[in-house]
Order: C-alpha cells, then structure tokens, then sequence
C-alpha cells in the first residue's frame, strides 16, 4: 500500500515536469509542429510553389534567372553568398544552455533536487551541500562527454558526403542551346547538396534524395517518396507538364518535389526553386517545438533498468523512515536518515556512465572508420546476434569486371557489346557497377560508334521489372529499343532469338537451352546478364514499360565479382562471437551459391524469392533459422526476412547500400550503410562504414559488448551494494540504540562512492564476456541485487559486533566511534567492490581493472581513512579510531 502510494505521488511529481518515468533521460526529437507563425509562413511558400507550378518553362526560366543548360559557375557562387547554404538548422546540435538543461533533466537528478529541497527546508545544510554537488557533478560530466560525443558526431558526420548530379554551364558556347528538353551530359557535375542555389538545374534518379524544393522540367517514369512529408507511405508519380493555378494543395502539385522527400524509380531533370529555410520543409522545421522520440530497443532497457531502481528506492526509503521512527523516537533526524537512505538507493550517475561509454564507443569505431549516426546503435551492436547482408561489394571485391560478350551460342560479339555500351551510356537512372563495367571496357572503335547512335528516350529500371531500356535513332535511320535485364525478365518479353546472324522464333527448347548455357557461367561464379533488342516502325517519341514486348534476344554479358580474401576470416570471427551471418541478395541463386562456397557459408540450400511469396508467416519463421542464402530477393523481401528474424527473438543488424535496402535498413535494430551508398540509405542508417567490410564490423561488434559492459558493472554494483547497506540499516535500526550512519556520512559516502566509478567507462572486460550477444535483463539484475546484498550485509553485521563488543561503542555517547568505524568499512567495501563484480576471474590476479578505475579506486579509499583520521573529522561528525581497528580492517575487506 505504501509501495503504491509512493509511485502515485512520484508519477505525478514526474508528469508536472514533463518526465516520462519510464524514460532515463530526454530525448533531443524533432517532430513537425507548426505554429501559428510556421504556418503563416508556409502559407506563404504555398502559393510561391503553386504559382511556380503553373508557369510554363520559358516563365520558370525567366522568373529565376536561369537557363536549361544550367548557370554558370560565377552566377552560383554569388547566389551562394546571396541565399547562403542549403542547409537546416534543425541538423545542428541543441545551444549549450540547452544541452545542460537536457542532460540534468532526467528522473534521477530531479528525486536528487527535490531531497535536496527537503533537507534545505529541515536545516540540514551539509546534505544539501552534498546532494547538489552530486547532482551537479552527474549533470556537468553527462554536458561536458555528450558536447564531446556530438562535437566528434558532427565531424565524423560531416565525413559522409551528399552529393546532387547539376548541370552547370561551362562555356559560352552553350547559350546557345535554345530547346528546353536538351541537355548536356557533359556539363552534368556532382556537387554538394548544401551547395544548390535557385535556378540550379539538377539530375534525379532512383536513391535520390531530393536536396530543395523544385519544379521537374522533364521525367521519366517517375515515382517519389513523399512520406516524410505527408505520411503516405505510397510513391506518387511526378510529371513536367504544368499544373492549375486553382490548386490548394501543395501536396497534389505533379510537377513540384520537395526537400525531404526521395525518388524511388525513375529519373528527372529539374529546376531548383529555393533552398534552405526558404523550402516548404525548411519553413516549418525552423518554428519545431522540442519532443520526445520514440526510444530505442537500448533505451528501453536503460528505462526499465532505472524504473526498477527507483521503485526499489521508493519502497525502502518508507520503511527505513517508519522504522528509526518508531524505535528511535526522533522522527525529524528519522525522515533526514530516509532522505539520506534514498540518495544512497539513487543511481545518478548512471546516466553519465551511459553517456560516457556509449562515446568512447563511438571514439573507438571512428579510428576503425565507422561513423556512429547513433550513441544508442552502439549497444545494439553489442546486442546483434544476426547479420543480414548483401552479397555485391560486402562479401566480394566489388570491383564487378565485364568478363564475356557473348551471343546466345557462346561466341564472343562485339555487337553485343556495342548495344551493351549505348544502352548503358544513354541511361540517365541509376546507374550500377555492371554498367560501370561495360563504360570501362568499351575500347575507343565501340566509344567512336555510338557516336553515330541519338538518344530519343529511356525507360528507367525498376526493381519489380529488373531491367531498364533506353530508345536510339540508329546510324540506318531506324529507332531501336535496347534492353539488359535479368535472364527471367529479358526472356519473359522476348519473342525472337539472333542465331548466326538469323532472326528466329525462340521456342520452348531454345529457352531451355538458353537459360542451361546462361546457369552454366553462373556455376562458375559469373553474372549474366541477357540483351535484346527491337527496331521501331511508328513514329513514336515517348516510351514506358509496356513498350518492352516481342524482342529479338542477341546475347549476354557475363561479369565477374571474386570475393574478398578477408571475409572468409570475418565470418569466422563473427561465428565465433555468436553472430549468424545471412545473405539477402537481389542476384541468382547460382552465383549466389559459388561465392558463399568460396568464403565458408553453408550453400547448399537457397531460398528464392518466389518461395518466400508462397510462405506464411508461421513457414517463414521455421525457414529463416535453417537457411542462411536468400537469393532474387525483392526489397519487400528482405524486409520481411528481418522483420520476421525480430519476431522470433534475434537482435538483427542490416547492411546495405543500394535503395532495394531501405525497407530492410529501417526495419533492422541497427541498419548499417556506406558512404558509397545512395543518399536515401545513408540517411536511413545508424553506422556508415568508411570501408565496406565485415572485418570492421567485427570490431563494432566486440566494441558493442564492452560499452554493455561496463554500463553493466556500474548498475550491478549500485543495486547490490545499496541494497546490502539499506538491508544492514534495517538490522542495525532494530537493536542499536542510536543512528548505525548520521545522514551526512550517508550522503558522504554515497558522494566518494560515486566519484570513485567515473572511470568505469574506461574498464577493461574479460574475452569471456565478448563471446556472446548481450542484452537487458532488468529481472537478472533484481535477483542479483536481492541475492548478492544480503551477503555483503553479512561483513556489515561483522562490523557492528567489532564495533559494539571489541571498541565497546555501545552507548549513546559511544555512536560516534561506531558511525566512523562503519563509514571506513562502507566505503572502502563499496568501492571495492567493483573488483569483484567486474569480472568472474579472481580479481587483481587473474582479471585487472584498467589502471584509470584502479588509481580512483585508491584516491577514494584514502580520502575514506583520512577523513576520520584527519583534522576534518569533527565536521562531519567522525573520529579518529584506535589503531588496533586497523588490524581487523584488513580481515573484513579479504573476507
């Protein structure tokens, strides 16, 4: 009953502050809340987009200052000085005054402040003195390591490159060009995003984020995310042709897309309208109000962790309260012991030791090239017990090699690579490493030949079709259809086969044969890839994908990707740290196969994609623990795989790069990208690896379990000391006549003790402990707490009989000698403490604490003897003792 009338009351004391209990600390979060003021303003940035929307192209170009073949570079440099970067303020750290708010705003600090308010307003000066010092050094030194973590963060961040494809006009040559529609791929530069002004006219293709507000000029099938922006979580097509001025939504507008939002499929070149604050997203996220975010699987079990602790302090501080009470008679020095009794039960410097850790973390993934986006994402690290990961670039060189050109017999053809090289120079989408495979092995008689090739339009990839074409006017006069794609797909629109120069009918047995000779270069570790082909009689000059039908198949293009000579060792290591890695790749099954052979994964069993539709949830959660190769996966795919893996237990880490990821990115514990990645993937991780490797996650991993360690140490220790001191209260309060601690000796001891565990963050931890995924277990936690501080009491009640029939501190005139043998014990006990509890080795022998833990633990023991030794002991109510204490001292410390 009391335990329930405590929490009530500390429930609403918390909400009063806005504190949720359940939260360890505040989360710096924004959300999109528009005042009154952002909304007049994006009033205002509206009707500018609606009226930008209805113009036509010559009006647009006009009215910005701009031309299709972009402006010049001294026009941008000075619009950069004029509208500044395209940058939004809300990306930046909170104002340090802000930040110290933040960090001294969590449950613990506030109890701390409001028992200091108690003992100010019951006269009891020391502990207020000590209680604030407490608070103020937890809240500085949480300030001083999160402006260090987020100083480091930045600058890490800032390693992580966005760039955007802009054509920029190089010459005055190019005024020349008077046809909106025609651009110069030779003008196209990829730049910074924060470098775009209005008037830019930028390139978009599919893993784009969009950089400012913008009017498409020209697109193709064009589909964009605007999720961020409106919460729907389906693409909207874009398209140039201009809008109705009588529009009210913006949202609506076809030709308009929006900072914040990204392309999904599809390509488009665009003319930025404003940037920065000026944007729509600019304008409502610079009047965000400070919220709350969701917390993170870490930061739950921080949040249960310090719940339990705060209960357990609100249930003992009553009890100790009632029971002095009641047999001392003295209920104001009772309630003044209780305040005391639930400082000590306090963990306040818990969210130091989080902070603390968590940065040397990051610190430690830098120098291994690792950009932590995420403090939290470093204990889910730790936590990670399957890696779901694609196969191009992580588990090979990916340095992906144009090995064979070849028709559909066999034999080398350079037609084969000619169609190859057009359709891979003409494509303005997303361009891959098997694209850059062929640009790179063209020689200069394929290069000279396409010159005499003309684009008329393209049909960009997508990841449902897997494949994409591009349309030219051929040196006959002809226009021609070009496609690579996928063998399935290229097959499944194909009606036609080129034999020995002949155009026949491709039957059942010819595909037969043809996918036979396509899986016999994919047992060997290649990738194949089909090409076909189909001239065009109408006089047509817009494309999509209904177009690619009844094609003349000609050949394939086979590429090599060997794998990494380090990740055979990788997957070793991460086996042997409890870490399963699974593959989750978009290519066949085939090379799939080959290349998880050569590095050590289990490959005799794959499953497709296909069979992953025909599964139910139930058939799926049986699978993904048997099997390890996922193969011609959709990104739908492989976010079920991981969402799945989370349902059944695991702790799940993604890595990827490409926007096929994103699904799986966001769905992961802890989504893991490039920096060669797509923007949108960049964006959606918590780690970006400067060097794409498993090795380098490796020690991520390991890294993980020491910061979960030591934040571990630190919570353990505080739960069962603490707990054995009140439970030795308990029993000194039942038979001694006086106080077994004055409140200031509570409070001093709680202060040295805490002092003395600042280093724990720099701790040592034992091989045996970074074996294994580790995770929260706050009931573990409660059992060792209720276990192990009782036993500890046990040297207590040893001390108070040392002291009570050995020094005969018996009586009341007596209580300070026993309150001062008692405080030495106390202290260098709980100081010691940690020796034990940080390792399951036998301390100092066969497991050392780091030297910074074991020089604090030495300081504090000294200032725990020297202060009732010392000339201060009668300020804080303690006195020398005999030195025959001394001789018993040890004895109780070894026991």
């Amino acid at each position: 009953m009391i335990s329930n009338l405590w929490n009530k009351l500390f429930l609403q004391f918390l909400k009063k502050f806005g504190l949720n209990p359940y939260v360890s600390k505040p989360v710096l979060g924004k959300k999109l809340q528009q005042s009154s003021y952002s909304h007049e303003i994006g009033t205002k940035i509206s009707k500018e987009l609606i009226d930008y929307s209805s113009q036509n192209l010559q009006q647009l170009y006009l009215q910005l200052n701009s031309r299709p073949e972009g402006l010049s570079i001294d026009e941008a440099e000075q619009r950069l000085l004029k509208y500044g970067a395209n940058s939004i303020d809300h990306e930046k750290p909170p104002k340090w005054w802000l930040h110290l708010w933040f960090c001294f705003k969590n449950p613990f600090n506030i109890l701390l402040t409001v028992l200091a308010l108690v003992a100010a307003l019951t006269g009891d000066t020391e502990g207020t003195t000590i209680i604030s010092i407490m608070v103020l050094i937890s809240t500085l030194l949480k300030f001083w390591q999160e402006s260090k973590s987020n100083k480091a963060a930045e600058t890490l961040k800032s390693m992580v490159s966005h760039h955007i494809r802009v054509i920029r006009q190089r010459s005055e040559k190019d005024h020349l060009l008077s046809d909106p529609n025609e651009y110069s791929n030779s003008n196209a530069a990829e730049i910074p995003t924060q470098n775009i002004v209005p008037g830019d006219v930028i390139q978009l293709s599919a893993g784009d984020l969009v950089p400012a507000d913008c009017r498409i000029i020209s697109s193709k099938s064009l589909f964009v995310s605007q999720a961020a922006m409106t919460g729907e979580s389906m693409p909207v097509e874009k398209i140039a042709e201009p809008q109705d001025s009588e529009h009210t939504n913006i949202f609506n507008l076809d030709n308009i897309i929006f900072m914040g939002t990204n392309i999904i499929s599809g390509s488009a070149i665009a003319i930025v309208l404003t940037t920065g604050h000026k944007t729509y997203f600019g304008a409502i996220t610079k009047r965000i109000t400070q919220n709350q975010v969701a917390s993170t699987s870490f930061q739950m079990g921080v949040n249960r962790v310090s719940w339990l602790l705060i209960r357990f302090m609100l249930v003992m501080a009553p009890i100790v309260f009632f029971i002095n009470g009641f047999t001392k008679g003295d209920w104001p020095e009772a309630i003044l012991f209780a305040l005391s009794v639930a400082v000590g039960l306090t963990p306040e410097m818990l969210p130091m030791i989080v902070t603390s850790t968590l940065a040397k973390g990051a610190l430690f993934l830098s120098r291994k090239k690792v950009i932590v986006k995420r403090l939290d994402a470093i204990q889910n690290f730790g936590a990670m017990d399957v890696l779901c990961t694609d196969k191009t670039g992580t588990l090979t060189e990916d340095k992906i090699v144009l090995s064979k050109y070849l028709d559909v017999m066999g034999n080398i053809s350079n037609h084969v690579l000619l169609l190859a090289y057009i359709n891979s120079y003409y494509q303005t989408g997303l361009k891959n490493l098997l694209d850059t495979a062929i640009l790179e092995h063209a020689d200069q008689n394929i290069k000279i030949e396409k010159l005499r090739f003309h684009k008329v339009d393209e049909i960009p990839f997508d990841f449902e079709r897997r494949r994409m074409s591009v349309v030219v006017n051929t040196p006959s006069k002809k226009r021609q259809i070009i496609t690579k794609g996928a063998i399935e797909e290229i097959l499944s629109v194909c009606t036609k086969v080129v034999i020995d120069h002949q155009v026949l009918a491709l039957t059942p047995s010819l595909i037969k044969e043809i996918e036979q000779r396509a899986q016999h270069y994919n047992h060997q570790g290649q990738r194949i890839l089909a090409l076909a082909y189909r001239d065009i009689t109408e006089e047509q000059t817009h494309f999509s994908h209904v177009d690619e039908n009844d094609l003349i198949l000609c050949g394939f293009l086979a590429f090599l990707d060997p794998p990494k000579e380090s990740t055979s060792q990788a997957i070793e290591s991460l086996n042997k740290y409890g870490v399963t890695v699974k593959v989750l790749t978009g290519d066949n099954e085939f090379v799939t196969q080959k290349v998880c052979k050569d590095i050590g994964l289990t490959s005799e069993k794959v499953i497709l994609g296909k069979q992953i539709e025909h599964m139910d949830d139930r058939t799926l959660s049986e699978a993904i623990e048997k099997y390890h190769i996922f193969a011609k996966l959709s990104p739908l795919h492989k976010e079920r795989i991981v969402l799945q893996l989370k349902s059944n237990g695991h702790v799940v880490g993604f890595l990827g790069d490409g926007i096929n990821d994103l699904p799986a990115l966001k769905s992961a514990d802890i989504g893991i990208s490039v920096d060669s990645a797509v923007d949108i993937a960049k964006d959606s991780a918590d780690l970006i690896l400067l060097e794409k490797s498993l090795m380098v996650l490796e020690q991520g991993v390991l890294e993980g379990r020491r910061t979960f360690s030591n934040m571990l140490k630190y919570i353990k220790m505080t739960a069962s000391s603490n707990f054995g001191n009140v439970f030795s209260v308990l029993v000194a309060s039942a038979f001694l006549p006086f106080l077994p601690m004055l409140p200031i000796h509570l409070l001093l001891q709680n202060l040295l003790y805490d002092v003395s565990q600042i280093a724990i963050p720099f701790d040592n931890v034992d091989d045996e402990l970074l074996q294994k995924p580790q995770d929260w277990q706050p009931s573990e936690i409660a059992r060792f707490m209720i276990f192990f501080g009782p036993i500890s009491s046990i040297f207590d009640i040893l001390t108070f009989g040392l002291m009570w029939y050995v020094f005969s501190a018996n009586t009341t005139e007596n209580q300070t000698l026993f309150q001062s043998g008692w405080f030495i014990v106390g202290l260098l006990t709980q100081t010691l403490i940690v020796h034990m509890i940080r390792t399951s080795k036998v301390p100092f022998l066969q497991s050392r604490a780091a030297f910074p833990l074991i020089v604090m633990t030495i300081i504090i023991m000294g200032i725990g003897i020297f202060l009732p030794m010392g000339p201060w002991a009668e300020y804080f109510k303690l006195q020398a003792l005999p030195l025959s204490y001394f001789i018993y001292l040890p004895c109780i410390l070894i026991a």
